[in-house]
This record gives structure tokens, sequence and C-alpha cells, in this order.
């Protein structure tokens, strides 16, 4: 219908934001088949998926926009299909994730982090982004592990108290999280930094310690 002329004015989708999910199925066949069709909400996809025995497919190229992370925001990104790679991890949501799964995690990250030019700091949870619906991949997922190879946010020891001007509210806003639903902000920040699932909404000293150690000295949260 149109007369094509082309432009040399145009790039490729340039992801930068890598969002880590579980799948909280029973099988990796199960979760490909999801992958590919749908579940609960409608079609549903992810860039890539691990498997418990640490065998990774691909579902969606990585210049695609993938169906995986669903309404939310993270910092000034509302639509993060659009910015974001989604890895899924072949996981039920009650067992600990296996170290040969984490070991290939780690070395896609480290493939698509230095191949895509995404920071390393910009690796989040499915949780993260999507607090008041998600609340994987869990608290038994092992964030820790993954600051000690780089990637993602993880508090400096040893931790000390706030000051009293410190504001908790900015410094979840500084990490990337929403503020339209407080508490549910409040959940994941806890499930991703302190891997307990608490849904208390009264900011406890550890949480204040662990807050200020991510952003007090550095108001970018870089």
């Amino acid at each position: 219908m149109a007369r094509w002329v082309p432009s040399p004015n145009h790039n490729a989708r340039e992801p930068i934001l890598i969002v880590i999910h579980a799948t909280t199925q029973d099988s990796v066949e199960q979760s490909l088949h999801t992958l590919r069709t749908r579940n609960s909400g409608g079609p549903v996809s992810s860039h890539y998926l691990i498997g418990r025995d640490g065998a990774l497919y691909q579902l969606v190229a990585e210049d695609r926009r993938a169906w995986h992370a669903g309404p939310g925001n993270w910092g000034t990104i509302s639509d993060v299909n659009s910015a974001s790679i989604g890895i899924e991890l072949d996981n039920n949501g009650i067992e600990p994730f296996s170290s040969e799964q984490i070991d290939k995690l780690l070395v896609l990250l480290e493939d698509l982090c230095k191949r895509l030019d995404i920071p390393r700091y910009q690796v989040i949870a499915h949780a993260d982004m999507a607090p008041s619906r998600k609340t994987d991949p869990g608290p038994l997922f092992p964030w820790a592990r993954l600051a000690q190879a780089g990637f993602g946010r993880w508090p400096v020891t040893p931790l000390t108290d706030p000051p009293a001007s410190f504001d908790p509210r900015s410094a979840l806003l500084i990490l990337g999280y929403s503020m339209d639903d407080y508490p549910a902000a409040i959940r994941a920040f806890r499930i991703h930094f302190r891997a307990i699932d608490d849904a208390s909404t009264e900011l406890t000293m550890d949480d204040l310690r662990i807050l200020y150690a991510l952003v007090g000295n550095d108001p970018t949260g870089s």
C-alpha cells in the first residue's frame, strides 16, 4: 500500500533491563508449553527459560518484545516488556534453585550484559517491578550469589544506622520501586534483599540499614 523509501535512521529495540521470573510450575515441559501458549491472564512468553538441570531455552529473539512482565514499572520505565529481557527459571516456588540453574543464569547474564550493553545493576525480580501482583522469583532466590558475580544491587557491609533525616520512601523510589502500593513495595524489597516474605508495613531497623547501604551515600542509587 505504500512506496518503500528506506531510511537509515533507525535501530533495533535496545533492552536496558533484565527481569528474572520463576515459573511456579512443575516441570520445564509444562513451562515451555505455557510460554508458547497462555496462562490465566492470556498469552505469555519470555526470551529465555532455564531448566532445573541448567538447560537453556530461547523462545523469543532479543530484539523482539516478549510478553513476560505485565503491568508495572521500574523507575521511569513504564512499559517493562519493551525495555527488558525476560528470563524464566523453572521452579515450583517452594524448592531452592539448583546450582546448575544459577550457574547457567550467571553465564547468560554475563553474555547479555556484555553483548547488549545492559548495566549489570539493572537485573531485577518480577516482584520488584510488579509488587502488587507478583512475588517471584521469591525469597529462595540467591540474590547474594548474583551480587558476588556483579549482577543486581546489594548492600555493602558493614551496615550502619541511617541518619534521622533518612527517608525510606525516597530510597525505595531511587532503587526503582513504585510508590503506588507502598506496602507491596516494602514486601518486594524484603523478598529481594532480606530473603523473607513479610507483608508487615512497619519498616524495621534492619530494613532501614539495608536501604541506607543501598542508596544513602549515592542519591542516584547507582
